[in-house]
Order: C-alpha cells, then structure tokens, then sequence
C-alpha cells in the first residue's frame, strides 16, 4: 500500500484526498514512501524563506529578547493547534500542518508595521500583502531545485496559503485566485489553518504581552475569555507561582476556543453533510468557525489586544522605527538597484525592462521582505551610517 493510500484511511468524505488533488504546477513523479502533502510540508520546512522566520517579528523585535515570539516559533504554534483539529475532524493532518508552516513566509521584517510601510511603498506599483507575498515565495522567489522555480507546491496548499485577495489580483492568479471572484470557499484544512492562526496569536498574544510588561493581569479582568480561565485556575492551584498561573490561564483558554470549534464545526458539518472537499468549497460561507457566544469572547480579547498591546507607546516607537527603516532601505535600493545584491539587481533590471517602474520596484520589494528584523537593521546601517563597512 503506498504512503498515500495510507493517508487517506480514515478521512472524513469532505477531507483533501491525495488521489483527487489538482495537482502541481509542474508535474512531478510521485514520491516514495511519503505522500504529495507530505512533500508540500517537508519542502516549506527546508525553504529558506522558512529559516528566516526565526529572526522575524511576531509583535516584539527579534532582539528584544529571547523568549518572545517570532514568525518562525508562532508558525510552529500554528501547525500544532491546526494538527490537533484536523485530527479531531478527520481531516487531511499532512496538509493543515503544510498550509500552517507556510502562511506566514511573505512576511516583512517588523511585523504587521514592516508590511503597512513596504505597502505605503508599494501603492503606486500595485501595493503590497505579505499573504500574496507567501505565495509569491513558494511559487517563485524560493529557487533551490533543477527542474522549476520556486517549491511546485499543490494546489490545495497554495489555496491554502492565500487566505484573501483583491479581484484584481485574482484575475492574475489562474487557479488560487477563482474561488476569490466566485465567492467560494476553500478546503476545510485551509480553514482550519485559517482559525488556528487566529487562536494562536490572539492568545499568545497575552503572554508576551504580560512577559514584556505592556499589561497587567488585572487589565484583563474584563476580558472574558482571560478572567474565566485566571478564576479557576486560581481556585484549583492557590499559592501556585505567577508565571505558571499565566501559563496555566492561556493554556486553558487555547483549549477553550479549539474545542468550542471542534464542537461547532462538527455540528455543522453534521447538518450539510458535504460528501466531498469540492463541495465543502462551493459554499458561500466557511463551515469551520466558532459558536457565537465564544466568537464574541474571542473578538473581545482581540479588540483588547489591538487596544492595549499593539497600540502601546512601547510598541509604537519600534512601529515608527519600522516605517522610517524599510521606507528609506525601499527608496534608497529604488533609487540606485545597483546596490542591490546580484540576484536582485539582475531581476530589477529585468523587471524594468518588461514592466517598467513596477517591475523594478517589485523586485527591490521581493529583497526588502525578505530581510530579517536584524538584517534590515544592518542594512539601513551599511547604506546610511558612513562610518559603517559595507
């Protein structure tokens, strides 16, 4: 029995089935003792752009210190939440933990500020989104293998990896980009992957918070998901020291919400009973979600987390220093793409030549998300400190 036929023992009828994939975009030989999603994974994991997570911020800049989040750690979270559901559901684990790894690979250095600033850049060229970008990454700036450009992924694992799009930019995608203009859905483990990164970081969220000092436990006595948790914590573990309590705290509500949405989301597909991925994706609406009493909840502690986190003084100042960072290294290399890297400079001269401005300025964006937090850093020294080597 191959690996894929393994897989699919046990799957749910509306799970991504190997043998009914869409396939790549360059068809390759099937693998040994693996399956297709399998691949999918094992190549993000080995791609460089999901290396440099490591040194990529989640809210904190990367040298702030060493126990926060970053885009690589958070990734990990992801696919470990997404796994569990998918579980639970019956549904294609190899795949959800694929799309989980990989949602975050187009993201700039500095977090969502990083993005708003290479955006404000990007406006007059066609704009900027990292989730674009991460498919953008996997279909062609990684270039490690003989026979394409970039990782040849699945369909379903690039469905899942672009989560939103503008029309405009679906009409140029082909295949990734139709569900966008007939306003359908994609695989229940792109949704899952989709939730469980919301989980994830609104969660995680709280305890780098907490750990950097931005608030205090007693900020979040109003925040229901929080205080619920804290409360019975507290009463089964009096005396138990505080870091634990936190830890104890988001624990439980981390597994609050993804049981409220296994219930939930079996419920559901209980009462469609689609008998097959393509149908899951022909809905109008998402099947996978959370009951409304707990959506309530969770959009509370997101909106106290944007409130009291991500609008923090704190927070603001690297903001800032973000924006003026990647504006000025964006400018400066558009400027002059001689001061490009080699590969770089070489695709900007051919951007140029087949699509003008845009072309070239598309290129100098593919190098400036790229970067690390700390690589930026470096960079913007070596173009605008004279006393530093370049």
């Amino acid at each position: 029995m191959s690996g894929s036929a393994k897989l699919s023992r046990g799957l749910a009828p509306y799970a991504a089935r190997e043998e009914h994939s869409r396939g790549r975009r360059h068809p390759e030989p099937k693998p040994d003792f693996r399956g297709e999603y399998q691949r999918d994974r094992d190549r993000i994991v080995h791609s460089n752009a999901f290396r440099r997570l490591v040194y990529k911020t989640q809210v904190f800049v990367n040298h702030e210190g060493d126990l926060y989040r970053t885009r690589l750690t958070h990734s990990m979270e992801v696919a470990q939440i997404a796994r569990s559901i998918a579980l639970a559901l019956c549904l294609n684990e190899p795949l959800t933990e694929a799309i989980s790894l990989a949602h975050d690979l187009g993201h700039t250095p500095f977090g969502h500020a990083g993005q708003d600033a290479l955006n404000h850049c990007m406006r007059p060229y066609g704009g900027f989104e990292h989730n674009l970008q991460s498919l953008r990454v996997v279909d062609e700036l990684e270039d490690r293998y003989a026979d394409f450009r970039g990782l040849n992924l699945t369909f379903e694992c690039r469905e899942g990896i672009l989560k939103h799009c503008s029309l405009r930019n679906a009409r140029r995608l082909g295949d990734v980009g139709e569900r966008f203009i007939r306003r359908r859905q994609p695989s229940l483990e792109a949704q899952i992957a989709n939730l469980a990164d919301e989980i994830a970081y609104n969660n995680h969220d709280v305890d780098d918070g907490l750990r950097a000092g931005l608030i205090e436990v007693r900020d979040l006595a109003r925040v229901r998901l929080f205080e619920r948790q804290h409360a019975a914590v507290l009463e089964q573990y009096p005396g138990l020291p505080e870091r634990k309590v936190i830890h104890e705290t988001i624990r439980r509500m981390i597994n609050f919400v993804v049981i409220d949405l296994i219930r939930t989301t079996r419920g559901r597909l209980e009462e469609m009973r689609p008998s097959s991925s393509d149908e899951v994706r022909e809905r109008s609406k998402p099947l996978a979600g959370l009951s409304e009493s707990v959506l309530e909840e969770h959009l509370e502690l997101k909106s106290f987390l944007r409130d009291r986190v991500y609008r923090h003084h704190r927070v603001l100042r690297m903001t800032a220093k973000a924006h003026r960072t990647l504006e000025q290294l964006f400018t400066a290399f558009m400027d002059n793409v001689d001061l490009l890297p080699a590969e770089y400079r070489d695709a900007a001269h051919q951007g140029q030549q087949e699509h003008g401005d845009a072309g070239r300025a598309r290129a100098v964006a593919d190098y400036v998300a790229g970067m690390t937090d700390r690589y930026a850093i470096l960079e913007h020294r070596r173009l605008f400190d004279p006393g530093e080597r370049t």
